[in-house]
This record gives structure tokens, C-alpha cells and sequence, in this order.
């Protein structure tokens, strides 16, 4: 049986993640900066019957450096830090500390104690910048925008290094937008379909947003998570970039949203200057050629079916 660690595992792709490395048969154990269940909404409490949660704080290495001691992990995944593009306008020290400062605490304590453990790290199409007309590849330059974006792009960066520096087995997945049912709702997908089900039921009348001219590749996190294991079951550490390769404008996003519940979303969107970031990506798009073809990724849910999946979860299970 392996033993997979998973830092940052209550978020989003932590609780997919380690579902689906139970489901193969793994052990897993999972860290929180409380290791308190209790904190935990309803959907994460599943994961106390399935793995272990042990506090850790990422940014603090004798608490990584226990971890890692203590669990002897065949297979180390990095999820954890601040996640949102948006908060890390209002919290750049903070979201630097956790992403740049907690990558660089895993990878000396992988070098110092568990060499031979292989390592994920989570990276971001935020990296990229605007890609405009031409999709971005594992060999495009990094144009980060935004605080969230640096310090992803300098933990892509650290961990290529550690790679070539030291001979670890570790990777960066690249990984576009992807979302979920449990994705939470400061992220503006998840916002944006809760506004439209609310309407629908006649919580609220109209929805508040920033720019909706943007454009993303919005795929399916189960999906993704798959990818992050297939990437450490390879022979030798590659970067990964990791996408649908299908990019729509969040207008297009919110009228698919809304006419799943037969609403005209121009009657409920008002757009407000102040939800207008610094600066934003206007296009963002990913070539996902070398990760479908070395990793056979060949199903990935495109953003309508991801749209249907969102909705059809709130319209059956409320909120």
C-alpha cells in the first residue's frame, strides 16, 4: 500500500484528490493549518472516515519537516497556501509566505529526509499572463499579473530547480481554472451559479460582478486530480500544463449558468467598477497536447458540461 500526503487537503482538489487515491487503494494523509474536523463544512467531513488530518502549518518547516518524518510518504502533494487571485490583491504577503515559503519547505525537507518520495506541486495557468491569441504551452514564458500569480511562477521555478539541483522526482502541474460543486463561493464560478439558483428560487433578484470580457479554460476538478497522480506515476518528473484547451468568455459562462435555470441573465448581472481588478488577464488558453498525449487524458469535461454538473448539484441539494 502506498502512502500519499496531501498538504492543504480540506480546499477543493484536496478532498478530490484524496478520494481518489483511497479509491486506488492508497493510504492517505492529509494536512489543515487547524487539523480540527470540526472547522470543516459537511462536504470535507467525509474525509475523517477515509484519511488521517494532522495540523500543519506550511510556512513553518519544523512543522513540515515532522510531517514528512512521521508519515514517510511515498507520493508528497502541495496544495496548500492562499488560492485566490483576488485575495492575493488584498493579502500579497501572505499569499507569497504560504505558496513560495511552503513549496521551498517541502522540497528541503524531501532533500533532507525522504529523497526518494515523489513530490507534486501545484502550479497555475496564472503564470502565463495574457496568452491572447496564442495558447500557452509547457515552454511559454511566465508573465505573472498578479501577487497570486508571482508566487506560483517562482514555485514553478523552485521546484525545477530542486529538480535538476538534487535529482528529486518532482513536478509542477500547470493547471487552468477548474471547478466543482464544492468549489468555494469567493471563487466567481461557484458565485455565479449560487446567484443564478437563488434567482431562480427567488432568494435575491440580481448578481454583482466585475469584468466579464475575461476568458478561461473552466474544467472539472475530479478530472484534474487524476492528472496530478498520473504525473507522479511517470518514469522521469515533467511540468505538466493541464487543460481542456477550450477557453470561454465569463459572459458566456454566466448565460449558460442562468439558462440552466431558464433565466435571461441580463436582467439579474449588474457590473460594478469597484469589483474591477488592478489588472486582469483579458485571454487566457492552454495547449494540453504533451499532457493528453503522455498522460492519455482523453475525457476531460468541457466547461458545458462543468456548468450542468454545478447546477445540477445546487438544484437537487440546495444550498
Amino acid at each position: 500500500m502506498k502512502t500519499a500526503l496531501i498538504f492543504g487537503v480540506t480546499g477543493q482538489d484536496g478532498y478530490y484528490l484524496a478520494m481518489h487515491l483511497r479509491s486506488i487503494g492508497y493510504r492517505v494523509v492529509g494536512t489543515s493549518r487547524y487539523g480540527d474536523e470540526n472547522r470543516l463544512n459537511n462536504t470535507f467531513l467525509i474525509l475523517k472516515e477515509h484519511i488521517k488530518i494532522i495540523s500543519v502549518s506550511i510556512i513553518d518547516f519544523r512543522s513540515v519537516m515532522q510531517a514528512i518524518s512521521l508519515v514517510a510518504p511515498d507520493e508528497v502533494y502541495n496544495l496548500a497556501g492562499q488560492t485566490s487571485v483576488a485575495v492575493s490583491y488584498d493579502q500579497p504577503v501572505e499569499t507569497l509566505e504560504s505558496i513560495i515559503t511552503g513549496t521551498v519547505n517541502i522540497l528541503e525537507c524531501l532533500r533532507l529526509v525522504a529523497p526518494k518520495a515523489k513530490f507534486y506541486n501545484a502550479g497555475s495557468s496564472e503564470c502565463f499572463g495574457d496568452t491572447g491569441n496564442q495558447p500557452a504551452t509547457e515552454n511559454t514564458l511566465f508573465k505573472p499579473l498578479s501577487p497570486y500569480a508571482v508566487a506560483k511562477a517562482c514555485s514553478t521555478n523552485l521546484v525545477s530547480s530542486y529538480r535538476k539541483s538534487y535529482n528529486l522526482f518532482c513536478c509542477t502541474g500547470i493547471l487552468f481554472n477548474h471547478e466543482s460543486p464544492i468549489r468555494s463561493s469567493r471563487f466567481v464560478t461557484k458565485k455565479i451559479v449560487e446567484a443564478a439558483y437563488k434567482v431562480k428560487i427567488g432568494a435575491i433578484h440580481s448578481i454583482q460582478l466585475g469584468n466579464i470580457e475575461i476568458y478561461r479554460d473552466w474544467g472539472w476538478s475530479p478530472d484534474y486530480v487524476k492528472a496530478m497522480h498520473l504525473m507522479l506515476r511517470q518514469d522521469e518528473p515533467l511540468d505538466f500544463l493541464i487543460a481542456t484547451g477550450k477557453s470561454v468568455s465569463l459572459a458566456e459562462f454566466i448565460d449558460m449558468a442562468f439558462s440552466y435555470f431558464n433565466l435571461n441573465w441580463a436582467n439579474h448581472v449588474v457590473i460594478e467598477s469597484d469589483l474591477m481588478r488592478p489588472s486582469d488577464i483579458k485571454y487566457s488558453a492552454g495547449d494540453p497536447t504533451l499532457a493528453n498525449s503522455t498522460l492519455s487524458l482523453d475525457s476531460f469535461h468541457k466547461v458545458e458540461a462543468v456548468i450542468e454538473m454545478m447546477c445540477s448539484h445546487l438544484e437537487n441539494s440546495g444550498i
